[in-house]
Formats: C-alpha cells, sequence, structure tokens
C-alpha cells in the first residue's frame, strides 16, 4: 500500500502540492491525473524522494518513506520517465542489469532475470548485446520498463512513459503494461494527462488541479459521480457517455439469440462494439463463445441498458 497523508510541496510562497491524501491498495493500478501544472509530477517525485516534502508524509506498507535510507528506497521502487534515461554507452542488459548489480546479486541470477524480463517485455533475447541508439523509441521505452522492474520492486512509478511516442507505439506499449500489471500484480502509479490512458489501463484514479486532489476513486466514480464541473469535463464532458461504453465489456450484456456475422470476442468494450456496428452497417452482432463459434449476440439497444 502507498499512503499520502497531507502531503505538501512548496517552491517560497507557491503550493506546488497541497495537502494531498489519498491510498492505493496493493497491487492496484493508479493513475494520477491532471492538467499541465496540477502536480501531477512533483506528486510523483515525492514519492520517490526526488524531492522531498514540504509537509506530510508518505508511506510504503505502513513505513515512512522519510525513515529510509533513499537508496534503499529507491531500490524497492522501479521508476519510469517519458525520456527513458537509458545509459548510451552501456548495452540492453547491462542497462536491465543496473540494480541488481548495485544489490550485489550474482551474475548468474542477474543474467537469469535479464533473460526473464527480455521475455517479459516481448523482445528479443539477441537484443541484450545491443546499444540503445540502435531502437526505436517504443523499443527504448521497453527496455527502460524492463530496468524498473530488474530487482523486483514493490512499487512501479511511471512519469509520462509514453509521452512522447507515436498513437500507435504509445497503444501497443498501454496493452503491455496492462498485460504486465496482471501478469505480476505490481502496485503502479501512472501519471499522465491523457484520461484516456488512464480509463484504459487504471483501477483507481486521483484527478489533481492546481496542486490539490479534486476527486480520487474508481474511473466509473469519476464518471458518474463527478465531484464537480470541473471533473465532468476533465473526464469527457459531452463525451462521457462514450467513456463510459469503453469501460465495460461485450460480455455482460451478451444475449442467447444468433445473429449472423464474425462474431466479436466477449472481452469487447461496448465503445469497440458500436464501432463495429457502424462499419458493418448493423444493430446487432455475434458474440464469441467458448469453442470460437458465435454463441449469443448484443444488439445497439444493448450498449444503454
Amino acid at each position: 500500500m502507498i499512503e499520502l497523508d497531507h502531503v505538501t510541496k512548496s517552491y517560497g510562497a507557491r503550493d506546488s502540492v497541497n495537502d494531498v491524501s489519498f491510498a492505493v491498495e496493493k497491487g492496484a493500478f493508479c493513475a494520477i491525473v491532471g492538467p499541465s501544472g496540477s502536480g501531477k509530477s512533483t506528486t510523483m517525485r515525492m514519492i520517490n524522494r526526488l524531492i522531498e516534502p514540504s509537509g506530510g508524509s508518505i508511506r510504503i506498507n505502513g513505513e515512512d518513506i522519510a525513515r529510509l535510507p533513499v537508496e534503499a528506497l529507491r531500490r524497492r521502487t522501479g521508476y519510469a520517465i517519458q525520456s527513458v534515461g537509458l545509459f548510451p554507452h552501456w548495452n540492453v542488459a547491462d542497462n536491465i542489469a543496473t540494480v541488481p548489480r548495485l544489490l550485489k546479486w550474482p551474475e548468474e541470477r542477474v543474467q537469469q532475470r535479464v533473460e526473464e524480463l527480455l521475455s517479459l517485455l516481448q523482445l528479443d533475447s539477441a537484443m541484450r548485446t545491443k546499444f540503445p541508439h540502435q531502437f526505436s523509441g517504443g523499443q527504448q521505452q521497453r527496455i527502460g520498463v524492463a530496468r524498473a522492474l530488474a530487482a523486483d520492486p514493490e512499487v512501479l512509478l511511471m512519469d509520462e512513459p509514453f509521452g512522447a511516442l507515436d498513437p500507435i507505439t504509445r497503444e501497443t506499449l498501454r496493452v503491455e503494461i496492462s498485460r504486465i500489471h496482471r501478469s505480476t500484480g505490481k502496485t503502479i502509479l501512472f501519471v499522465t494527462h491523457d484520461i484516456d490512458e488512464a480509463l484504459q489501463l487504471a483501477d483507481t484514479i486521483a484527478l489533481l488541479r492546481d496542486g490539490k486532489l479534486v476527486q480520487f476513486g474508481a474511473p466509473i466514480e469519476l464518471l458518474t459521480q463527478p465531484a464537480n464541473d470541473f471533473v465532468r469535463d476533465f473526464m469527457g464532458g459531452s463525451a462521457l457517455g462514450l467513456k463510459l461504453l469503453a469501460l465495460r465489456h461485450v460480455g455482460e450484456r451478451v444475449k442467447p439469440e444468433l445473429v449472423p456475422g464474425e462474431p466479436i470476442a466477449p472481452e469487447t468494450t461496448l465503445a469497440e462494439a458500436l464501432s463495429q456496428m457502424v462499419l458493418r452497417r448493423t444493430s446487432h452482432l455475434p458474440v464469441r463463445g467458448v469453442g470460437g463459434s458465435a454463441n449469443g449476440s448484443i444488439g445497439l439497444s444493448d450498449l444503454v441498458t
């Protein structure tokens, strides 16, 4: 668990973060969102003690991080950033092995961990001897995530890690991070200004504005029960209905009636189902069952029930 208790960060007379309190459960994926200047990255950096709070406290699994040696804290928290920060003169394997070697792991264990992470991030083992400049931005970002996970940290902190990537690469890495979260059970804090990214990845959202926490809760809560007009507008305003469809899945609404056509998967979001209905010019879609063939359907009216 990560707990922020009345955390404040002041620069002179200005509060970059002002009296922020929330708790992220172990194994949760929490997105910290908000407009530019809202205090998102400052909050993240205080959790890793890259900067120190001016007031309040931060605890990880009940331990006040102010009482921990900085090196010990950072070895417990993996950190991935937008600029990646790979060492250009080190090859991929050495970049990933940075923290395990600082922890004096046996070299055999280090190399085993490198291979595990290359596999987890779906990177070719042959890449281990190459250097960062030989890879695309998306591949470099995967290597950065592998390095952040290398010492098996309790917490993974990600500060707008996909912000500089093109939309296609960004979407691919979103899927990968979601898969990694499911497979590892890590607690992840993810800073982003992209609310669609937060809705796709997170099970809890902390929305900041002018350094203050405006609302904290599950995505569905912020969409259906916004605390004020700012939350409603930030979450999508007039497009809230479509964003709600993106949180629900076809399997929740499938009916037993069969209809012709190529079946869609039950894990398809209702937003994707609506898109398919428009593209296929139909009001009903078949839904795939366990064996791969259609065993039910979903209709346009089912999207709004």
